[in-house]
């Protein structure tokens, strides 16, 4: 009797050992057997390539037009001459620069126009802000005051004052330069500037 019961119970310990021995190992990470692995983020599809056609000389809103028919979209323009205006009637400004140049661009570019006023002559130059080293004063002769305002770092204070008449400066757009304080190139020391002024198209003193 104890023979039967001996061999009964050697049999189940064999049975275990091999119901344990056939059991899959979990795979790492934590995912099913079988699972299907998590997919790559999908790419950005690159942008297409158009030309972009030469449209200086042209009325800034016919050359916006132009530039969206081409397939440009993304569209800026500034003050050709630097003085800060803003092209509130695009009809009213023509354009004196682009960039990128004509040609082959991407269609995800930005396109920048510097116009003028359709009455205005086109500068040699787009003279841009004024600008100078880090911490040095930029120069700001015949610049307009609001270039000028812009060009320099917003916890600088700016006072102005009108060079022939003692006049409020009030659009700023529409004042030149004809002195400064601290001199272009010294240091600028985040201290005040001082900024003598007269109208476009008046006689610095």
């Amino acid at each position: 009797m104890r023979t039967h019961h001996t061999l009964a119970a050697a049999l189940a310990a064999t049975a275990l050992l091999a119901l344990t021995g056939c059991e899959e190992p979990k795979p790492s990470g934590g995912a099913a057997p079988g699972s299907a692995p998590a997919s790559a983020p999908a790419s950005q599809p690159a942008a297409a390539q158009g030309t972009l056609p030469d449209l200086v000389g042209k009325g800034l809103q016919a050359a916006q037009d132009e530039a969206q028919a081409a397939g440009f979209h993304r569209l800026a323009s500034h003050d050709g001459l630097g003085r800060g205006r803003a092209q509130a009637f695009d009809g009213n400004w023509k354009v004196c620069f682009q960039s990128p140049a004509p040609g082959a661009a991407s269609t995800d570019a930005r396109i920048d126009f510097g116009a003028v006023k359709a009455d205005e002559a086109c500068p040699a130059a787009d003279p841009g802000l004024p600008s100078a080293a880090a911490g040095a004063t930029p120069d700001f002769f015949r610049k307009s005051v609001k270039a000028a305002r812009d060009s320099l770092p917003s916890g600088v204070s700016v006072t102005v004052k009108d060079g022939l008449q003692g006049r409020t400066v009030r659009l700023e757009t529409n004042w030149q330069v004809c002195a400064q304080l601290p001199k272009p190139g010294n240091p600028l020391n985040g201290g005040p500037v001082e900024l003598i002024v007269v109208q476009f198209g008046e006689t610095c003193p």
